[in-house]
């Protein structure tokens, strides 16, 4: 098989596999990811046991809070992306979570005070002021963000060199909490390395993580990419970095 039918054949798998949901399984053998040292899932797991009412902002397909062993007498979560809705319904029914779909930049649909916890991995956005409203007081956010210029090598091997990342700074985070009257309790920041073994794993990946090239299609950057499956035959794995912070905050 010749090297450009390779990539073409790698192009094309990568371009027709699902990407509903928020698991990463496609990737296993084909890239890898660092994790943040301060664990989620745990996190969460540890703060879920110990709530009344919790909700789950942007909770992709479910797959993270369906690992919490012991929930709290009232769980929800809210998603942004059609085909997620039904994915995340599936996954988090045995818990007894309640799934509500929640256009992007809206208002969460839930009364003041209704919550004592609520968490959200890799929001889109995080409304700090709708966030405060639906804590009661003394209630606590726990977020897993994405940070600034997260996976910029593979961002410019797309689209060229790029200006400073001018968002998602974990500081903009703290005054967004503080001017929501939210008192920031912790803040964890780490850079974390990513490996892609073959172009399909980039593919696959543009195609999910949305963000990293806006408005990614395989025909408008083809050309980028066949360059980019040449320089991992050549030198091996593309490298690149993500950048994630951890933050609580508490309503007072």
């Amino acid at each position: 098989m010749s090297a450009e039918r390779d990539v073409e054949e790698l192009i094309a798998e990568a371009a027709a596999a699902p990407v509903d949901g928020w698991g990463f399984d496609w990737l296993a053998g084909r890239a890898t990811e660092e994790r943040p040292p301060w664990g989620y899932a745990k996190l969460v797991a540890d703060r879920m046991a110990r709530a009344d009412a919790a909700l789950d902002v942007d909770t992709g397909g479910g797959e993270v809070l369906a690992e919490v062993p012991h929930p709290p007498k009232v769980l929800t979560a809210t998603e942004g992306w059609p085909p997620n809705v039904e994915v995340a319904r599936r996954t988090l029914r045995p818990l007894g979570a309640t799934v509500v779909a929640v256009a992007p930049d809206s208002a969460l649909p839930f009364r003041d005070n209704a919550f004592d916890l609520v968490v959200s991995r890799h929001p889109v956005r995080t409304d700090w002021a709708e966030t405060a409203r639906v804590l009661r007081p003394g209630g606590t956010y726990l977020s897993q963000q994405i940070g600034p210029g997260t996976m910029r090598e593979l961002s410019e091997a797309i689209l060229g060199p790029l200006p400073p990342p001018s968002q998602r700074h974990p500081e903009q985070a703290i005054a967004a909490a503080e001017a929501a009257g939210l008192r920031v309790a912790d803040l964890r920041r780490a850079t974390l390395r990513a490996a892609f073994s073959d172009i399909g794993a980039v593919v696959w990946f543009l195609r999910k993580v949305i963000w990293t090239v806006p408005g990614f299609t395989v025909d408008r950057y083809r050309d980028q990419l066949r360059a980019l499956h040449h320089r991992i035959a050549q030198e091996g794995p593309f490298l690149a970095h993500s950048q994630r912070f951890l933050i609580e905050a508490t309503r007072p």
